[in-house]
């Protein structure tokens, strides 16, 4: 496991809103640990190594490696809370996870070559996202980092559901697993302004579907 996705921690003794101020003062920032076969473990991390693996992308979304002193546990980033205002990182939840087992975990969606979609460049077209996540089910060595979409090729007028996405092998989305009428509508290209398209923009911005699992 690569360094970038490692994280010290210690077992946090104290709890509450009063102890997490004081530990926050310290430039340190409380944690959880959850898992299906134990209780919830309060840790604490070091700011400054906190705020350092949240700059790379893969820590939101493969696995982690951390180091409770000197026992490694495999986690995913389950929640991060933030400061509203400076974006520093004030409580961060982990979930403990069984490399055999299945996991479900929101994954974001890489929109690539916006800026050469045709129905934006050539027939002067909006994009408009409907999902910026979806939610897959694999195993945790399969979890991917992002998944691609490619916007080269969409016109106006286009939707692109759930079931157009290309998944890596081995990894599901959760919404479909709950049948066709799960099949979620991703982006679609909103024509011009002043010209119409009524039904597209109807289905695309929700119509008879339902909202995706949180």
């Amino acid at each position: 496991m690569s360094n970038a996705l490692a994280l010290n921690c210690v077992k946090r003794t104290e709890s509450g809103t009063g102890a997490n101020r004081r530990l926050r003062r310290l430039e340190k920032v409380p944690g959880v640990i959850y898992g299906p076969n134990q209780q919830p473990l309060p840790i604490t991390t070091e700011l400054k190594d906190l705020k350092k693996k949240l700059e790379n992308r893969s820590f939101y979304s493969k696995i982690i490696e951390l180091n409770l002193e000197g026992q490694v546990i495999k986690v995913v980033l389950k929640d991060i809370q933030r400061h509203p205002a400076k974006e520093t990182p004030l409580h961060a939840d982990f979930l403990a996870i069984d490399l055999s087992k299945p996991i479900r975990k929101l994954v974001p969606i890489n929109f690539l070559n916006e800026d050469k979609c045709i129905g934006v460049k050539l027939k002067g077209g909006l994009i408009s996202k409907q999902l910026t996540e979806i939610e897959v089910v694999c195993l945790p060595e399969n979890l991917p980092e992002v998944i691609d979409l490619d916007m080269a090729d969409v016109d106006v007028g286009n939707i692109i559901h759930l079931t157009d996405l290309t998944l890596p092998e081995g990894v599901s989305s959760f919404a479909l697993s709950h049948g066709e009428d799960h099949n979620l509508s991703v982006v679609f290209v909103k024509p011009p302004k002043g010209e119409s398209d009524d039904e597209a923009s109807t289905e695309a911005e929700g119509g008879d579907s339902e909202p995706a699992a949180s």
